[in-house]
Protein backbone atom coordinates (compact mmCIF):
# COMPACT_ATOMS: atom_id res chain seq x y z
CA UNK A 1 0.00 0.00 0.00
CA UNK A 2 1.37 3.41 -0.87
CA UNK A 3 0.69 6.46 1.25
CA UNK A 4 -0.02 9.89 -0.14
CA UNK A 5 1.77 12.76 1.60
CA UNK A 6 1.06 16.43 1.95
CA UNK A 7 4.31 18.22 1.35
CA UNK A 8 5.64 21.10 3.44
CA UNK A 9 9.02 21.42 1.77
CA UNK A 10 9.82 25.06 2.59
CA UNK A 11 12.22 23.94 5.30
CA UNK A 12 14.48 21.78 3.11
CA UNK A 13 15.11 24.55 0.57
CA UNK A 14 16.02 26.96 3.36
CA UNK A 15 18.41 24.50 5.04
CA UNK A 16 20.23 23.64 1.81
CA UNK A 17 20.60 27.32 0.86
CA UNK A 18 21.75 28.39 4.34
CA UNK A 19 24.22 25.51 4.63
CA UNK A 20 25.69 26.25 1.20
CA UNK A 21 26.14 29.96 2.05
CA UNK A 22 27.63 29.13 5.46
CA UNK A 23 30.14 26.64 4.04
CA UNK A 24 31.15 29.13 1.33
CA UNK A 25 31.82 31.74 4.01
CA UNK A 26 29.15 34.08 2.67
CA UNK A 27 27.74 36.47 5.18
CA UNK A 28 24.26 37.90 5.21
CA UNK A 29 22.24 40.02 7.57
CA UNK A 30 20.94 37.82 10.38
CA UNK A 31 17.14 37.80 10.55
CA UNK A 32 17.35 37.81 14.35
CA UNK A 33 19.60 40.89 14.28
CA UNK A 34 17.07 42.62 12.01
CA UNK A 35 14.35 41.75 14.52
CA UNK A 36 16.55 42.93 17.41
CA UNK A 37 16.54 46.40 15.87
CA UNK A 38 12.98 46.37 14.49
CA UNK A 39 11.50 48.74 17.04
CA UNK A 40 9.03 48.16 19.83
CA UNK A 41 7.01 44.94 20.04
CA UNK A 42 4.23 44.91 17.48
CA UNK A 43 1.99 42.68 15.43
CA UNK A 44 4.07 43.66 12.39
CA UNK A 45 7.47 42.49 13.66
CA UNK A 46 5.94 39.73 15.88
CA UNK A 47 8.22 40.71 18.77
CA UNK A 48 6.25 39.90 21.91
CA UNK A 49 8.62 41.49 24.44
CA UNK A 50 11.86 43.45 24.32
CA UNK A 51 14.31 44.12 27.14
CA UNK A 52 17.73 45.74 27.22
CA UNK A 53 19.69 42.54 26.53
CA UNK A 54 17.10 40.06 25.19
CA UNK A 55 13.82 39.79 23.33
CA UNK A 56 11.05 37.31 22.55
CA UNK A 57 9.58 36.81 19.08
CA UNK A 58 7.01 34.48 17.55
CA UNK A 59 8.58 31.56 15.67
CA UNK A 60 7.78 32.14 11.97
CA UNK A 61 7.69 28.35 11.46
CA UNK A 62 5.96 27.19 14.66
CA UNK A 63 5.62 23.66 15.90
CA UNK A 64 2.43 24.73 17.73
CA UNK A 65 0.47 27.94 18.19
CA UNK A 66 2.23 30.06 20.79
CA UNK A 67 5.74 28.85 19.84
CA UNK A 68 8.22 31.63 20.68
CA UNK A 69 11.96 32.19 20.46
CA UNK A 70 13.90 33.83 23.28
CA UNK A 71 17.20 35.36 22.25
CA UNK A 72 19.84 37.91 23.11
CA UNK A 73 19.79 41.25 21.29
CA UNK A 74 23.50 40.80 20.51
CA UNK A 75 24.60 38.45 17.72
CA UNK A 76 26.32 35.54 19.47
CA UNK A 77 26.44 31.92 18.39
CA UNK A 78 26.76 30.10 21.69
CA UNK A 79 25.58 30.22 25.26
CA UNK A 80 29.19 30.54 26.42
CA UNK A 81 29.48 33.89 24.60
CA UNK A 82 26.65 35.48 26.58
CA UNK A 83 27.59 37.98 29.27
CA UNK A 84 26.20 37.45 32.76
CA UNK A 85 23.63 40.21 32.20
CA UNK A 86 22.57 38.75 28.83
CA UNK A 87 22.26 35.28 30.30
CA UNK A 88 20.17 36.54 33.22
CA UNK A 89 17.81 38.47 30.95
CA UNK A 90 17.46 35.59 28.47
CA UNK A 91 16.54 33.28 31.36
CA UNK A 92 14.12 35.82 32.90
CA UNK A 93 12.49 36.26 29.46
CA UNK A 94 12.21 32.47 29.16
CA UNK A 95 10.44 32.32 32.53
CA UNK A 96 8.08 35.11 31.45
CA UNK A 97 7.41 33.30 28.15
CA UNK A 98 6.50 30.14 30.07
CA UNK A 99 4.09 32.16 32.24
CA UNK A 100 2.52 33.92 29.23
CA UNK A 101 2.09 30.68 27.29
CA UNK A 102 0.53 29.06 30.36
CA UNK A 103 -1.93 31.93 30.79
CA UNK A 104 -2.77 32.28 27.09
CA UNK A 105 -3.00 28.61 26.08
CA UNK A 106 -3.47 26.54 29.25
CA UNK A 107 -1.27 23.74 27.87
CA UNK A 108 -0.78 20.36 29.51
CA UNK A 109 2.99 20.89 29.28
CA UNK A 110 5.70 22.87 27.56
CA UNK A 111 8.77 22.11 25.49
CA UNK A 112 11.84 24.28 25.97
CA UNK A 113 15.10 23.82 24.20
CA UNK A 114 17.94 25.04 22.05
CA UNK A 115 19.44 23.56 18.90
CA UNK A 116 23.10 24.49 19.23
CA UNK A 117 24.81 24.22 15.83
CA UNK A 118 23.47 23.30 12.41
CA UNK A 119 24.07 19.58 13.00
CA UNK A 120 21.78 19.81 16.04
CA UNK A 121 18.99 21.29 13.92
CA UNK A 122 19.62 25.02 14.28
CA UNK A 123 18.33 26.80 11.20
CA UNK A 124 20.21 29.94 12.30
CA UNK A 125 23.19 28.64 14.28
CA UNK A 126 25.05 31.95 14.42
CA UNK A 127 22.50 33.65 16.74
CA UNK A 128 21.75 31.50 19.78
CA UNK A 129 18.06 31.20 20.69
CA UNK A 130 15.77 29.15 22.90
CA UNK A 131 12.43 27.66 21.85
CA UNK A 132 9.43 27.70 24.21
CA UNK A 133 6.17 26.12 23.06
CA UNK A 134 2.97 24.74 24.52
CA UNK A 135 2.05 21.05 24.31
CA UNK A 136 -1.19 19.21 24.97
CA UNK A 137 -1.90 15.58 25.79
CA UNK A 138 -2.60 13.88 22.49
CA UNK A 139 -1.49 16.83 20.32
CA UNK A 140 0.17 14.48 17.84
CA UNK A 141 -2.51 13.76 15.28
CA UNK A 142 -2.77 11.94 11.99
CA UNK A 143 -1.53 14.97 10.02
CA UNK A 144 1.74 14.95 11.98
CA UNK A 145 2.10 11.19 12.17
CA UNK A 146 1.09 10.34 8.61
CA UNK A 147 1.58 13.44 6.48
CA UNK A 148 4.49 15.06 8.36
CA UNK A 149 2.49 18.30 8.29
CA UNK A 150 1.30 20.58 11.09
CA UNK A 151 -2.09 22.22 11.05
CA UNK A 152 -1.95 25.57 12.81
CA UNK A 153 -5.34 26.66 14.20
CA UNK A 154 -4.49 30.37 14.40
CA UNK A 155 -2.38 32.98 12.63
CA UNK A 156 0.94 34.22 13.98
CA UNK A 157 -0.71 37.60 14.54
CA UNK A 158 -3.42 36.06 16.74
CA UNK A 159 -0.77 34.09 18.66
CA UNK A 160 1.19 37.34 19.09
CA UNK A 161 -1.91 39.12 20.44
CA UNK A 162 -2.72 36.31 22.88
CA UNK A 163 0.83 36.19 24.24
CA UNK A 164 1.23 39.98 24.36
CA UNK A 165 -2.01 40.25 26.33
CA UNK A 166 -0.86 37.49 28.71
CA UNK A 167 2.73 38.74 29.15
CA UNK A 168 3.58 39.17 32.87
CA UNK A 169 3.83 42.72 34.15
Amino acid sequence: MSLEHLWAGWRREYIVEATTRERAGETQVCVFCRLASSGPPSEDNLVVWRGEKAFVVMNAYPYASGHVLVLPQRHVGSLAELTGDESAEVWAATQAAVAAIGAAYEPDGLNMGANLGRAAGAGLPSHVHLHVLPRWSGDTNFMTAVAETRVMPETLQLSWKRLSDAWPG
